[in-house]
């Protein structure tokens, strides 16, 4: 019996770690276009020694309208991404940003997917990064908790959730949320 083939081959390494550097990352998306989720906005958020130390955050312009379901969650409109630059000419710049990082996210498999395909398309680049889940933390240090979506998990915390389901917002969560994280995996026995 012969393997099916990997989708992705060079896609970083789900790590349980607790890196003090790495840079958060989170999209918004809209439809799949030809196989592919189109962007409609990306983020980073670089962290050295456990502090934010630099951002990069864009509209991205997609194929399609914007589901009216995305619009309602995110906020984001096709006002706001019709000139906004195309996935081709904002890529390359979200990719030199997080360079070799660990890149750390809520649910940040769906996150490095999205990513790494948009990259092989339009940047001919696939993004190889390992990569730490917050989710997966949480459901693991917290296992009561009744729901791990971030806005709960930031509520848990005590984190103002204004503004959540837009990438760099959701980034900002993620790091706090990560950071409590990890001291509640030091408190561990």
């Amino acid at each position: 019996m012969s393997k099916t083939p990997q989708k992705r081959p060079l896609k970083g390494n789900s790590l349980w770690a607790f890196p003090d550097d790495y840079t958060v990352v989170d999209v918004e998306t809209n439809t799949v276009v030809d196989g592919v989720i189109d962007l409609i906005e990306v983020s980073a958020l670089r962290v050295r020694d456990n502090h934010p130390v630099a951002s990069f955050s864009s509209l991205v312009r997609p194929h399609q309208p914007i589901d009216w379901f995305i619009r309602r969650l995110t906020g984001i409109t096709d006002d706001m991404v019709a000139l906004a630059p195309f996935p081709a000419d904002v890529l390359p710049q979200f990719y030199a940003f997080v360079a070799g990082d660990v890149l750390v996210g809520h649910n940040v498999n769906y996150d490095v997917c999205v990513l790494y395909d948009n990259l092989e398309r339009y940047c001919c680049t696939p993004l190889a990064n390992d990569y730490v889940d917050v989710l997966r933390l949480s459901r693991k240090l917290l296992p009561d908790l009744e729901s791990h979506k971030q806005t709960a998990l930031a509520a848990y915390f005590g984190f103002d959730t204004t503004g959540a389901h837009r990438a760099m917002t959701d980034c900002e969560l993620c790091h706090q949320n990560y950071q409590k994280c990890k001291e509640l995996a030091k408190n561990c026995p």
